[in-house]
């Protein structure tokens, strides 16, 4: 790709709005260089609307799109994450690769139209229907690359340490039969994944969960990573259930016991619902980040984060779409304000007076701040050395119309309906954010897994 010019009348660099933005892409799709204030040269792309960063999606299961409207119904006394997951495992066991390659396609489309341009996969649906490995032992995950670069999405794949079944277990459920590895598993897909230098592709590690890999089973990875620059990231702490059996099993709650591992500004702790003061400390003093994904928890009945108790430690945060209800970064963003509104009975929660008044603002900031190294890249935003990823906003667009300048973050994540931009910018690249052939893809591996 040779380089490229784009003028924006308006884009949004380092937490505030600046005018006449000159930005130029080098041949690897990178930032070589933004300016303020200039003038527009005739090579120039002239964009025609305010410029946004872009978000990553620090926490995606691509399967679960094909799962998504298919759990709001109740037949029974009760209803909760348990029993959704029980039911979640129907599609686990029953899709193929060819038929995830689809699944994939389609989200990685959606997510591109609703503000992502990265997607950290938390990839542990690994094995054959009956659990037998693949010819190719990585084949779902090949799947779910191929995906992302057809659709031209940046991809951090996170092959999932996923060995036992609960706190106090040895071994997997027979309904988690395609789930199961270990340390050596992993660390060998992460580094096959990046030894393959697919373009927008590079591989992290993950562990499930604590229930999911037990002390052995972590420290194990851990040596095996060393030192490496891959992310790591973890559920933890999701559920009132996990805790009260964390605690059982360990005397320690989850968010402590992990802490206890010895974390650093690799790890990613998603969702962390369930937390305490000293445990927010204990994970800001490590640099390590939190994942929070509004949507799914809200979906699952999961329970809300302490948002200002993290924001207050300055953890780095990022959102993630998670089990695919939602799929825009805005929706999260207000979902993520509004959950805190309901449960403290107050506005403007996340807002910081005198510092950052504006509440999208500051949990846009805080996310864009936080989407490097969710990913495993170094730089992330409308900055030099970043990837030259950024959304242009439509100023007639529902929300935004008629609004200041000031006002149009705040129109954008709290006054409109769908997404408000006109362009996805990927690498310098413009993205489709809708294919009629992979729709048609998608809903054929609905009806032959469904009827």
């Amino acid at each position: 790709m040779s380089d490229r010019t784009f003028h924006a009348p308006l884009a949004w660099i380092d937490g505030q709005w600046q005018r006449e933005v000159l930005m130029r892409v080098d041949a690897q799709g990178q930032w070589a260089s933004i300016k303020v204030g200039a003038d527009v040269p005739a090579e120039a792309v002239r964009l025609e609307g305010p410029v946004l960063p872009t978000l990553v999606d620090a926490h995606s299961h691509a399967f679960q799109r094909a799962f998504a409207g298919l759990a709001e119904q109740r037949d029974s006394d009760s209803d909760d994450f348990w029993s959704w997951r029980d039911r979640m495992y129907g599609v686990a066991l029953r899709v193929t690769p060819a038929q995830l390659k689809d699944i994939a396609a389609q989200l990685y489309t959606e997510l591109l139209a609703g503000g992502y341009t990265q997607v950290c996969e938390f990839h542990y649906l690994h094995h054959r229907e009956d659990g037998t490995p693949y010819e190719d032992e990585h084949a779902m995950a090949m799947a779910l690359a191929e995906a992302a670069q057809e659709v031209g999405i940046g991809l951090t794949l996170l092959p999932v340490l996923y060995a036992h079944a609960g706190f106090g277990q040895t071994g997997l459920r027979e309904t988690q039969r395609r789930f199961g590895t270990d340390a050596a598993w992993v660390w060998r897909a992460c580094q096959r994944i990046n030894a393959a230098g697919l373009p927008l592709v590079r591989a992290g590690v993950a562990v499930h969960s604590l229930r999911a890999a037990h002390e052995a089973d972590i420290r194990a990875l851990q040596a095996l990573v060393g030192d490496a620059p891959v992310p790591i990231h973890v559920h933890v702490a999701e559920q009132q259930q996990e805790v009260r059996d964390c605690v059982a099993a360990t005397g320690r709650r989850p968010i402590e016991l992990l802490a206890g591992y010895g974390l650093d500004p690799r790890w990613q702790l998603v969702h962390a619902t369930h937390s305490r003061p000293e445990e927010i400390a204990a994970i800001a003093a490590s640099g390590a980040g939190v994942v929070i994904c509004p949507g799914t928890e809200g979906n699952l009945g999961d329970g809300l984060a302490d948002l200002p108790g993290w924001l207050a430690a300055g953890v780095p945060m990022t959102v993630g779409s998670d089990s695919h209800v939602t799929r825009g970064w805005v929706e999260e963003l207000r979902w993520l304000e509004y959950g805190q509104r309901l449960g403290l009975q107050r506005r403007n929660v996340a807002a910081r007076p005198g510092v950052q008044a504006s509440t999208a603002a500051r949990l846009f900031d805080a996310c864009v701040a936080g989407s490097a190294r969710a990913a495993g890249l170094g730089e992330w935003g409308l900055r030099v050395g970043a990837r030259a990823d950024f959304l242009v906003l439509d100023r007639g667009a529902s929300g935004l119309a008629g609004l200041p300048d000031a006002a149009l973050l705040d129109g954008l994540v709290f006054a409109s309906q769908g997404a408000a931009w006109q362009q996805v910018y990927v690498a310098g690249q413009r993205r489709a954010i809708d294919d009629a052939g992979r729709r048609e893809r998608f809903i054929g591996t609905m009806k032959a897994l469904w009827g």
